[in-house]
């Protein structure tokens, strides 16, 4: 491993240099930056380093914590994925987006780092035991269906390992599992469902949850297989197999085990169901609970917004998913109880099709026209809360100063929490 920078307060300050590699803890090799946190644990650690002329230097600590040697190494390679599934989002994009849109990881580590969902279709024997033996647990896995036959078939893998021997080696030894399917229709909905179901709820607690996420399909499919997206019919019948599912699970093991993703009940047309069904949200992040939870959230603050007075027209911005829920459930609110001028407009996808219907896939050039169109009718423009990066980048590499400059008129970044981007629009 690499040393790209020492910072001041380390120990190592002055005698170890950028450049420098450490070559082992306590006579064993570090692998990555995770293992270097395992092995750095103990009452004594001894640490062998190489500067770049090939000298060995040691150093031995006693009681330390990774982060008080103060260094910072060279990232670690990412695993790739060696799979083609059929319904992967990253092979239905345009040439000449950002790079990293194109990456499709396939890491252990960062499944448990950073909750990124995996097959497992790369990890050796040696690394499952290096799961097991660190206790990398919990990790978040891709299954799409039980049945090997199918799955090989789905991520286009015919070398693929088997997947139930692995996860059962896993929750022998007590990793805790969150898992998905991407549900793909006529292909591992009805009867291979419920077998997923069914084979992965067997394994309860340490297979924790199960996610169902209908597959998201762009315009850019030419050379890939036919797939049909859901419509409300195959939606409602998806919802009413795993309410069913869910019902006797709670009775069976006190949680409801599997979770569909909120755009079923958009799909379907059906309300969200209460927060305490999602229970502690085990699957927020791939889409469970996030519209229950904004919703929620906003009624527990919006009694904020009763004695505001401002003549700004705030128009908001979202995506066909998020419109129906945020116009019925908490809309009504600002037409009824406040004075406060704001409007709402969905936008339609233009660049991957309209069937990608969720706000976080809105590009920059979308939403710039969308407001453009608008621009008579607001003061200021409130954009969705996830359709910027850290860097404050659309999906088209698009620059939040570069869409208020075309704009022309301020722009607020919106938040989960809609009563602070409120008052940030309005103030």
């Amino acid at each position: 491993m690499k040393i790209l920078e020492v910072y001041p307060e380390s120990p190592l300050f002055g005698r170890v240099r950028p450049g420098y590699s450490l070559l082992s803890i306590n006579n064993r090799k570090v692998e990555d930056a995770l293992d270097f946190c395992y092995k750095i644990s103990g009452e004594e650690v001894r640490l062998r380093f190489a500067d770049p002329r090939g000298h060995i230097l040691t150093f031995t600590f006693a009681d330390i914590q990774p982060g008080e040697l103060g260094l910072k190494f060279d990232e670690d390679k990412i695993k790739v994925c060696n799979n083609n599934c059929i319904f992967c989002f990253v092979r239905q994009q345009p040439r000449g987006m950002r790079r990293m849109l194109y990456l499709r990881d396939e890491d252990y580590r960062l499944s448990f780092t950073h909750g990124n969902y995996i097959t497992l279709s790369n990890v050796s024997r040696a690394e499952l035991r290096r799961i097991v033996r660190q206790r990398l647990s919990p990790l978040y896995i891709s299954v799409h269906t039980t049945d090997e036959e199918l799955r090989r078939y789905m991520l286009s893998n015919k070398k693929l390992p088997p997947l139930m021997p692995q996860i059962k080696y896993l929750v022998k030894n007590r990793i805790v599992l969150h898992t998905q399917v991407v549900l793909c229709p006529g292909i591992n909905d009805g009867a291979q469902l419920e077998k997923t179901i069914a084979d992965l709820a067997g394994f309860y607690p340490q297979a924790a949850s199960l996610a169902v996420v209908p597959v998201g399909l762009t315009r850019y499919r030419d050379r890939l297989p036919r797939l049909r997206p859901f419509n409300k019919e195959k939606a409602v019948a998806v919802l009413d197999y795993i309410e069913e599912c869910r019902e006797r699970y709670l009775t069976k093991f006190g949680s409801r085990f599997v979770w569909p993703a909120d755009e079923f009940y958009v799909l379907a047309g059906r309300p969200f169901p209460k927060r305490y069904i999602y229970e502690d949200m085990p699957q927020f992040e791939n889409g469970v609970g996030m519209a229950r939870e904004f919703i929620a959230t906003f009624n527990r603050s919006r009694h904020r917004l009763k004695e505001i007075k401002s003549s700004k027209r705030v128009l908001f911005l979202t995506g066909y998913s998020a419109y129906p829920f945020m116009r019925s459930e908490i809309w009504p609110f600002f037409e009824e109880k406040t004075d406060l001028k704001l409007t709402l407009k969905k936008v339609s996808n233009r660049f991957w099709g309209r069937t990608v219907t969720v706000s976080g896939l809105l590009t920059g050039r979308d939403l710039l026209e969308a407001a453009r169109k608008e621009r008579a009718n607001f003061d200021v423009l409130a954009l969705p809360p996830n359709c910027l990066n850290a860097d404050n980048l659309f999906l088209d590499d698009m620059t939040l100063n570069g869409f208020t400059d075309i704009l022309g008129k301020p722009v607020v970044t919106g938040q989960y929490n809609l009563t602070n981007t409120i008052i940030e629009a309005v103030s």
